[in-house]
């Protein structure tokens, strides 16, 4: 099992299977005894996919049996809310069944630190080298009876939700919130994050809608969960025909946000990522580094710019955005999937959370989403964005990584190539402030084509030459 830029994903009942889950778990336990954490206990959850609580089950009884205390939650829960539960409960580490944003045939294993966030690469390398020595070894998986562990308190069931409402209401002014006459449009795409958002925002004068709020893991009307453009044809239709404020959307494990203006035009994740920067920076007078990964928006430097604040960059994926976060005591940190993270609560995406600052940038200045896009471009200028996910042969990946590999291009879709940089696939910056990345991903078998330019036929220049360099 290989565990990409967050965690290991297949296709249930062919990679995902009971006896795979119990090897990643066998291996999840001796990581934690040899770094001396599993005194500390461990936290299991698990999404709303199909079979993921007695996925989440099989998870305990291996911990269990490896004489490890269990914190089991008793029903789908957010990966951030998991995620928090871990720091909450001062445990050793999380374990969370959940494949996020992939297609319905898919579920996935998610290891967590003490901190909540991503398992760092260099804790990734130690687990898939002892995963793989279970997988050789199957008689290495230690295992007990999932009631018999309850009966013998070495699995405890709880609920994740009130702890991290909790957080919630820490964070932002929820009793604020409730006071704003303004209406909003949730979508929850079948997953964990369902009824959290209406949960903490009904009781007053602002009105929660919530669509796809019942579990269903086929995930019926979406390519996936994901709360991109092309998956929210009808969460931008609800927010025109209720005459909504702006339309909120969570992935399948809510560690992702979508969001939709007054209008039903959709904001890119870019955009969100700054305009939420922008309100904790502008409005909310916090400092601090801004944490991003290769593939997000050159907006950041410029609010980096404006207010004097580091904007490192990581490869992509929150296993290197975590730390660098907990390095620098970052105020913010994101990726261009739409996961966002905040100092002061877990160094790791939320996009629940991710959704109430939004909201309160609206609710703080009286301004609608498209008036505070507007805002921001003054200060940044405008940027359009475009990803394009091609499917590739896998036979062919050494040829496609070689191709590139070699490429030393001095232009691109008619722009000037000032700086090349390989740390995640290949990255070209490029004048006027405009960039493109291809790379593959780390949880599909996709290649992914990034471009971000000052209009939209310079981002479909870029999109078709990156396309082209790698003769895909």
């Amino acid at each position: 099992m290989k565990f990409g830029t967050d965690g290991w994903r297949a296709i249930i009942a062919d990679g995902f299977t009971f006896a795979n889950v119990r090897a990643c778990a066998q291996g999840l336990a001796e990581e934690l005894k040899a770094s001396g954490n599993a005194p500390k206990g461990v936290v299991v959850a698990y999404d709303t996919r199909f079979a993921s609580e007695r996925f989440a089950d099989a998870v305990a009884e291996v911990m269990a049996a490896n004489g490890i205390a269990t914190h089991l939650v008793d029903r789908p829960t957010p990966t951030p809310a998991g995620s928090f539960a871990v720091t909450r409960l001062q445990a050793g580490g999380g374990a969370l069944i959940t494949a996020s944003h992939n297609p319905g045939s898919y579920n996935g294993f998610k290891v967590k630190t003490p901190q909540g966030n991503s398992a760092p690469p260099e804790m990734v390398a130690s687990l898939e080298k002892r995963i793989a020595g279970v997988v050789a070894n199957p008689n290495a998986v230690k295992r007990t009876r999932i009631a018999d562990a309850i009966a013998s308190g070495k699995v405890t069931k709880f609920d994740a939700g009130p702890g991290f409402i909790a957080q919630m209401e820490r964070l932002v002014d929820i009793k604020r919130f409730r006071q704003a006459r303004l209406k909003v449009v949730v979508d929850a795409m079948y997953g964990a994050g369902a009824g959290y958002l209406p949960r903490l925002l009904k009781g007053g004068n602002l009105e929660v809608i919530e669509i796809h709020g019942e579990r269903n893991p086929g995930f019926p009307g979406f390519a996936q969960p994901e709360p991109v453009e092309s998956n929210l044809g009808q969460l931008m239709a609800a927010v025109r025909t209720h005459r909504a404020d702006l339309g909120l959307a969570l992935d399948g494990d809510a560690d992702r946000l979508g969001v939709v203006d007054e209008s039903g035009r959709y904001l890119s994740t870019l955009e969100v990522f700054s305009l939420i920067a922008h309100h904790l920076l502008a409005r909310r007078k916090e400092n601090g580094a801004l944490v991003c990964t290769i593939t997000m928006s050159s907006m950041v430097e410029r609010l980096g710019e404006k207010y004097g604040v580091e904007v490192p960059r990581t490869p992509v994926g929150f296993k290197f955005v975590g730390p660098k976060m907990l390095e620098l005591n970052a105020l913010m940190g994101g990726e261009e999937s739409g996961g966002y993270a905040f100092r002061g609560h877990i160094p790791e995406r939320d996009g629940i959370l991710s959704g109430l600052l939004f909201l309160e940038a609206v609710i703080t200045t009286g301004k609608r989403p498209s008036e505070l896009l507007k805002e921001l471009h003054a200060l940044t200028g405008p940027h359009y964005f475009e990803r394009a996910d091609v499917e590739f042969d896998e036979s062919k990946r050494a040829e496609i990584l070689k191709r590139v590999a070699d490429a030393s291009p001095r232009e691109v879709g008619g722009l000037k190539i000032e700086r090349i940089e390989r740390t995640d696939g290949i990255r070209l910056l490029l004048g006027g402030g405009a960039w493109s990345v291809m790379r593959f991903s780390g949880t599909e078998p996709l290649i992914r084509v990034y471009a971000e330019a000052r209009d939209k036929p310079e981002v479909d220049r870029l999109i078709k030459a990156m396309r082209s360099l790698a003769g895909v």
